[in-house]
C-alpha cells in the first residue's frame, strides 16, 4: 500500500521524470568535439564560435526532441557551452527542458602514453516546464580523450545534483569512439550508462552507432541511432545534428616556385 501511494505521488508531481525511458538532455558536445553524448577533452580555439541544431526521435516511450547548442572558445584550453532542449509530444505534453550551461577546461594535452584530461562544471537554471524540469541542477565531471592511429576514444564521468530535494543525484558514465574512414568522415560508437533522478540503480545502458561527415571545412553533419541494451526503454532512438564553427579556419597554401 505504501509503495502504491508513493507511486501515485510521483505520477502527480513528477509526471515526465517518472516515465521509463525519458532522460533529461543535459549538456551535449558540439560536433566535432565529442560523439553523441560523450564529451571530448578537445575544445574550440580562442574566440571561435560554435552553433548546432539537433533532432532526435525516441520510440517506446514515444517523443521527439530538438535542441540548440552554442559554444565559445574563451581560451585554447577553456570553452563555454550551452544546450537548450525542447520536447514534443511526450504523453501529450510538450515544452522546454531546463537549459544547461557549462565551462570545460583542459588541464593537460595528450602525450604518447597518457590521454588528455579536462574537467567540466555545469549549471542548469530552473527554466523548464514543470514536466521537464528538475528545478535546476549543478554538476561536473572529468573527461578523458586519447587518439591511437585512426581511432579516437573518449570517457566521461559526470555527476548532477538536481534542485528539487525530492529527486536523487544523477551519475553518468559515457564511453565513445571515433574511427576516421576518410579525411572528412568518421564512424561513431558510444555506450551511455546512467543512474537517473528517480532510481538508486543503473536505469539506462544505451548503445549508439552513427556517422559524421565534414560537409565543408567548418560544418559537420551527424546521424545515428541508439538502442537500450538493458531495459529496452526506449526501444530505439534516432538522432540527427548539424553544426558550424566560425570563423572558418584559413588554410595555408604553400606555393612552389621553380
Amino acid at each position: 500500500m505504501k509503495r502504491f501511494s508513493f507511486a501515485i505521488f510521483l505520477l502527480l508531481f513528477f509526471p515526465a521524470l517518472t516515465y521509463a525511458g525519458f532522460d533529461m538532455k543535459g549538456l551535449q558536445p558540439l560536433p566535432p568535439f565529442g560523439v553523441f553524448s560523450t564529451l571530448s577533452a578537445e575544445s574550440l580555439k580562442r574566440n571561435e564560435i560554435g552553433m548546432g541544431l539537433g533532432i532526435e526521435k525516441s520510440a517506446e516511450p514515444n517523443f521527439s526532441r530538438t535542441y540548440l547548442q552554442l559554444a565559445y572558445g574563451l581560451h585554447n584550453r577553456l570553452e563555454f557551452n550551452m544546450t537548450l532542449p525542447y520536447v514534443f509530444n511526450f504523453h501529450n505534453g510538450s515544452g522546454i527542458e531546463d537549459f544547461t550551461m557549462g565551462v570545460k577546461h583542459r588541464l593537460r594535452g595528450e602525450s604518447k602514453y597518457l590521454p588528455s584530461l579536462a574537467y567540466i562544471l555545469m549549471v542548469s537554471p530552473n527554466s523548464g516546464k514543470n514536466e521537464f524540469s528538475t528545478e535546476g541542477s549543478i554538476g561536473g565531471g572529468l573527461i578523458l580523450t586519447k587518439k591511437v592511429g585512426p581511432f579516437k576514444g573518449h570517457m566521461n564521468f559526470l555527476y548532477t545534483k538536481p534542485g528539487d530535494s525530492n529527486l536523487k543525484d544523477q551519475y553518468l558514465l559515457n564511453i565513445g569512439s571515433e574511427l576516421a574512414i576518410t579525411h572528412n568522415s568518421k564512424i561513431l560508437a558510444e555506450i551511455a550508462g546512467r543512474k537517473n533522478y528517480i532510481k538508486n540503480k543503473l536505469d539506462l545502458l544505451e548503445w549508439r552507432l552513427g556517422y559524421r561527415v565534414a560537409t565543408t571545412d567548418n560544418t559537420y553533419t551527424t546521424i545515428g541511432a541508439g538502442f537500450d541494451i538493458k531495459n529496452r526503454t526506449p526501444d530505439y532512438r534516432l538522432m540527427f545534428s548539424i553544426s558550424i564553427i566560425l570563423p572558418k579556419e584559413k588554410k595555408t597554401v604553400h606555393k612552389i616556385y621553380e
